[in-house]
C-alpha cells in the first residue's frame, strides 16, 4: 500500500526536464534476414575484397553516413575500400556476434590488415530499409599488445 502510494504520488510529480525523444516506428523487420543481408554484405565487401559489388547488392541509394571521417553515398564507399584493399591485400574481418532489433543490425567484428596486425575491435550498426543499407554508423578501438586485465576485447 505503501509503494502503491509512493508511485502514484510520483507519477503526478512534474518535473522541468527535456521531454523523451520520440520512439522509432515500429518496424515489421525481418530480424534474421536483416541479420543475413548484413553478414553477406560483410562478407562480399571486406572478406572477398568486392566494394563495389557488395555496393551495388545491398546499400541504398540514398545512404547515410554518420562516421565523421566518411561523407554519405555509396560511392564514397566503394572508391574507398577498393584503395584501401590494394595498399591491403591480406585485409580479413572477423564477426564475432551479430545483433539485431527490427530494422537495425550490430556487427562486432575484428579488423585484421593482414596476419601481423593486432587489428581493431569494431562494432558497426546499420539500418535497413527496403532490404538495403540505408545507413551506418560505427565504433573502432585498437587492440592493444598488452591489456590490464585477462579479458579479451572479443
Amino acid at each position: 500500500m505503501i509503494v502503491a502510494t509512493i508511485l502514484s504520488a510520483c507519477s503526478t510529480v512534474k518535473t522541468n526536464s527535456s521531454p523523451a525523444p520520440a520512439a522509432r516506428p515500429s518496424v515489421p523487420a525481418d530480424v534474421n534476414a536483416n541479420k543475413l543481408l548484413v553478414t553477406e554484405f560483410y562478407e562480399l565487401a571486406f572478406n572477398r575484397h568486392q566494394p563495389a559489388e557488395a555496393a551495388a547488392k545491398y546499400i541504398a541509394p540514398r545512404y547515410i553516413q554518420h562516421n565523421p571521417g566518411a561523407p554519405d553515398g555509396a560511392q564514397i564507399f566503394v572508391t574507398f575500400f577498393e584503395s584501401f584493399f590494394q595498399t591491403h591485400p591480406n585485409a580479413h574481418v572477423q564477426i564475432k556476434r551479430v545483433l539485431a532489433d527490427g530494422d537495425l543490425v550490430a556487427v562486432h567484428a575484428r579488423w585484421s590488415r593482414d596476419e601481423t596486425d593486432l587489428g581493431s575491435a569494431v562494432v558497426d550498426i546499420f539500418r535497413i530499409e527496403n532490404g538495403k543499407i540505408a545507413e551506418h554508423w560505427d565504433v573502432v578501438q585498437p587492440v592493444p599488445e598488452q591489456s590490464f586485465n585477462s579479458n579479451t576485447m572479443f
